[in-house]
């Protein structure tokens, strides 16, 4: 945790809250902040680079951790000092809220680690990213896009361009979709995205909506 506040700092956000192992992490607030899209996401990358060598080095040493999640959306928020005249809280409420932990909760079920709704994504200059999926969160009567972002050297990775190519084909409703993905997977065994999907697939779903558990 200590690791993990250091970096939400370094991005100017501000933690609201520590519940168990999970952070709730703020940006646009308590202080307005233009980029506050862009900053949410730089520092999601740093969270989950920062995990995974935290995870590592531990696992070496004996120590079994398991994947750090992460789930950012953008929208309005309630914010401020909730409680009474012995004890208040500086948190946040509302949808918004809500879609944020239930995108941190499908990545265990999509294989990511790191979940944006298009709507952040949208106000991101220059994002960079491949699509998960259209999903269907649990509370919601309408499918949210989904994005998991990448740094410019993933981006960049002729296996993000394989993906992109097999997932247009999923959206376009091409039945080739299910070879482009069995072919991605086949020379990216560990991407668990595709992996996903490809059993979609063969289990007869089509499209790009996904319902989660």
């Amino acid at each position: 945790l200590t690791g993990m506040t250091d970096l939400v700092f370094a991005h100017d956000g501000t933690v609201a809250k520590i519940v168990g192992d999970a952070l709730h992490v703020l940006f646009g607030a308590p202080g307005e902040q233009p980029d506050h899209a862009d900053r949410a996401v730089k520092c999601a990358l740093a969270l989950d680079e920062y995990a995974q060598s935290f995870r590592e080095r531990w696992n070496k040493n004996g120590i079994a951790l398991g994947v750090t999640r992460i789930g950012v959306h953008a929208g309005p928020a309630i914010v401020g000092d909730f409680g009474g005249g012995r004890f208040f809280d500086y948190t946040a409420y509302g949808d918004t809220i809500n879609i944020a932990a239930r995108l941190e909760a499908a990545n265990k079920q999509l294989g990511t680690r790191i979940c944006v709704s298009a709507i952040l994504a949208a106000k991101v200059k220059d994002f960079r990213g491949r699509p998960v999926g259209d999903l269907m969160l649990r509370g919601r009567t309408e499918a949210l896009r989904a994005f998991e972002p990448l740094g410019n050297g993933q981006f960049g990775d002729p296996a993000t361009h394989s993906y992109l190519q097999a997932f247009a084909k999923l959206e376009a409703g091409d039945p080739g979709a299910m070879a482009a993905f069995a072919a991605h997977v086949g020379k990216r065994a560990d991407d668990q995205l595709a992996s996903f999907h490809l059993k979609r697939l063969l289990n007869g779903a089509t499209g790009t909506q996904i319902a989660l558990d």
